[in-house]
Formats: structure tokens, sequence, C-alpha cells
């Protein structure tokens, strides 16, 4: 589609599981806003999904990732950039800790090899695509995109290493902020509140989050991928080309909530 706030942007979205994601959200979003996608998806028994996915969106740049492999996300970059005849968007849509590490409390669910996988996984994944991705961004001013969650400044029930994960990732946004800047590239995360998504389901006690959180939000509710998606295609568009640096809360105002109190 052509016409949108997006129009022509060449976008890698590095991340696609299923149509359960905040990533298929922005893929949707920046679709309609005109823009040309490419994704990056982790393991083999992904691809055939990932491909369709990709089909309902014009693309069939799809190409198999494991970001723990500096070698895999050079390749995805490298495919992505020969598809789509250069980038403009990079969309970083990562996170992973064991499961057995989002269950229970944090001192004895955290062991030292949960804490190196999350943080490889979900923190530096993001450096490790700004590094490969950065020519081809610089040669017209792009944008990089990550997704952390309110745990990177709050403790919360379960979230356990993913905590300390994204906060590492909202420090490594403004560190590639201050350092790509000079290059025109902008560089920001989106807070999204709690989403039913495949990712959130091996959170422990989930529901009860997502109830809670739809309970206290100002605006009485969660959100959507859709809301996410909408506000990735803004950050992302030259409609926000004065931002960088920013973690931005789609979260329907839990963040900003200190207390609240039963209705008398």
């Amino acid at each position: 589609m052509a016409g949108g706030f997006l129009s022509e942007k060449r976008v890698l979205i590095a991340g696609l599981a299923s149509q359960r994601s905040i990533a298929w959200g922005i893929a949707c979003a920046m679709h309609r806003e005109g823009a040309r996608l490419a994704f990056g998806y982790q393991g083999e028994k992904l691809a055939g999904r990932a491909q369709k996915m990709a089909a309902e969106l014009d693309s069939d740049a799809v190409f198999e990732c494991d970001v723990g492999k500096d070698e895999d996300i050079e390749r995805l970059v490298a495919g992505a950039r020969e598809a789509l005849g250069g980038l403009d968007v990079l969309v970083h849509s990562i996170g992973f800790a064991p499961r057995e590490a989002l269950a229970g409390g944090f001192t004895e669910a955290t062991t030292r090899d949960a804490w190196r996988i999350a943080q490889d996984i979900s923190a530096y994944s993001l450096v490790g695509l700004a590094r490969a991705a950065r020519p081809a961004l610089a040669e017209n001013g792009g944008s990089i995109l990550t997704l952390s969650y309110l745990g990177a400044v709050r403790a919360l029930p379960h979230y356990n290493v993913m905590g300390p994960a994204k906060a590492s990732l909202e420090a490594a946004v403004r560190f590639l902020a201050q350092d790509l800047g000079p290059e025109g590239i902008r560089v920001n995360a989106i807070s999204a509140g709690p989403i039913k998504t495949l990712a959130a389901a091996g959170i422990s006690g989930f529901r009860r989050m997502l109830d809670h959180v739809s309970r206290t939000a100002p605006l009485a509710r969660s959100v959507s991928a859709e809301e996410v998606g909408d506000a990735a295609a803004f950050l992302c568009s030259d409609l926000a080309r004065g931002i960088t640096g920013e973690t931005l809360y789609v979260d329907a105002g839990y963040h900003a909530v200190g207390m609240t109190l039963p209705d008398e």
C-alpha cells in the first residue's frame, strides 16, 4: 500500500513468531502505512508460519536468524537489505529467558545461566542488530525500535530475570541513541502494557497481572498489539524525527499510577 506516513520505508522486523505477538501488530500497522517489510524468525519450525504471515503483508523476504550468533545477525541484515533495496527501519521484537526462571521468587529462580541467556538474547541482540544494520540505516537517517516492559524499572512478580534484561535493553537504547545520532539514526523503545501473547503465556500468574492492570490503569483496560503497532509506526516515521533515546509507554497509563483505592 502507498500513501501512508511510512510510504516506501524499508523495514526489517526481527522476532516474528505468531499472529498473537506484538511484532505482528507492528507489522500490520507499518504495512497499512505503506512500508515494505522483511522479517527475521527464530528456529526452523517457524519457517512455514513466518512465510505465511509475511505473504499476508505482501512480503516474501523472510529469513531464519538465531540472534545468539553474530553470523546469523549479519546474514539477516544483509538478506533484508538486498531484498528491500536498502534499509530504513529496524524493529527488534526479541526477548527470551528459560521458562523455569520465570516462576517463583527472583533469588531462587535466577541462575547464572538464566541471567546470561536473558541478557544475551533479550538485550545484547539489539546491539548486535544495530551494529550490523548501521551502514544501511545511516544512508538515509534510519530508525531503530525495540520493545521493553515495566519490569525494566519496577519489580514485578515472576518477571524475575527478564527485569534486569529489560533494564539493560533500555540502557542500550540510550547509549545507541547517543552513539548513532550523529549519523542520523534514531533509537527508541516502547514499553507496552501486558498483552495476551504467546511469550506472555510463559510468565507465571500472567492472567492475574492482566486483570490487575485492567482494573488499575487510568483507562480501565489493558492495551492491544494493534495499539502498540500504531505507536511503533509513528516512532519509526518522519513524524517522530525529533525523538530519540526515548522509552514510550503504551500501557493505558498504568505506569503513571502509584495507588488506587476501592470504590466507596
